[in-house]
Parts: C-alpha cells; sequence; structure tokens
C-alpha cells in the first residue's frame, strides 16, 4: 500500500488491488486521526474577487484553487490540510481533467492529492462557471 503521513490530521493511501490514482490527481483513501478539527470549505468558483469569471477552464480552476487558499488561510490552515475534495466540471472532458491534474499538481507539488470526486454537471450556480472545488480540511492542535 501506498501510504504518505502527513504531520498533521491525516494520512493518504493509496491501497494494493486499487490502480494508481496519482495521474488524476487524487488519492483513494484519507484516515483522520482523533481530535483532528475539521472545515467544510463551500464550493469555490474560478472568479476574482470582483467576481468576474475568466473564459478559459485552465484559468478558472487556478483561480479556483487560489480562492480555496484564501478561505483555509482564513483560518490558519493550507492546501496541505486538505484530505477531500468535491469538483464540479461543466461538461467534464478528458481535455479539462488534464487541466485540472496539471493545475493539482502545481497547487499540491509532490505530496499525494486529496481523496476527490469529480462530478460532470451540466451548469453551475453562475453564467460563464465552469469548475467548482469543494474542500474538506483536517487540521490539529497545532493549527488552533
Amino acid at each position: 500500500m501506498s501510504l504518505e503521513t502527513f504531520p498533521g490530521a491525516f494520512q493518504l493511501s493509496n491501497p494494493e488491488g486499487l490502480y494508481d490514482p496519482s495521474a488524476n490527481a487524487y488519492s483513494h483513501v484519507a484516515e483522520i486521526r482523533p481530535q483532528a478539527r475539521l472545515l467544510y470549505v463551500a464550493g469555490q468558483g474560478g472568479e476574482d474577487i470582483e467576481g468576474r469569471l475568466p473564459a478559459d477552464f485552465a484559468e478558472q480552476a487556478r483561480h479556483a484553487l487560489a480562492n480555496l487558499q484564501t478561505a483555509l488561510r482564513s483560518k490558519g490552515a493550507g492546501l496541505e490540510d486538505v484530505f477531500k475534495l468535491t469538483l464540479l466540471i461543466v461538461d467534464h472532458s478528458e481535455a479539462k481533467l488534464r487541466h485540472w491534474v496539471a493545475e493539482a499538481d502545481r497547487a499540491w507539488g509532490p505530496r499525494k492529492k486529496p481523496t476527490c470526486t469529480l462530478i460532470p454537471v451540466p451548469r453551475l450556480a453562475l453564467d460563464g462557471m465552469l469548475i467548482e472545488v469543494e474542500a474538506i480540511a483536517a487540521l490539529t492542535d497545532q493549527h488552533a
């Protein structure tokens, strides 16, 4: 089993008998330690602080991750504390998945990526919105 221990509140793993999901920027299992403080972050879209959405999917994905980081930082957390993502992608395609993987690789670097469920949708809340990223993070007392 491929296992990565974070110096925090959870472990990510990819059990033997399941394919290696790293090429698609996610892990299969997250185990949360007792006494972890959980943060639930609402779906973040690709809009800028003025509420403008770029037309490009990759740029929206980049903005969505930056918005997620801003939300996490407001509670003393970072992307390294995220163990679960839910992605909503309008008119999902393999090309959009490749753009997402590139942005996730840029954001998380060589670390294991959070567990993730990708849900193709016909539309999101705002006209022109192409991606929404919801997250759950776990923190230890040292983040309090």
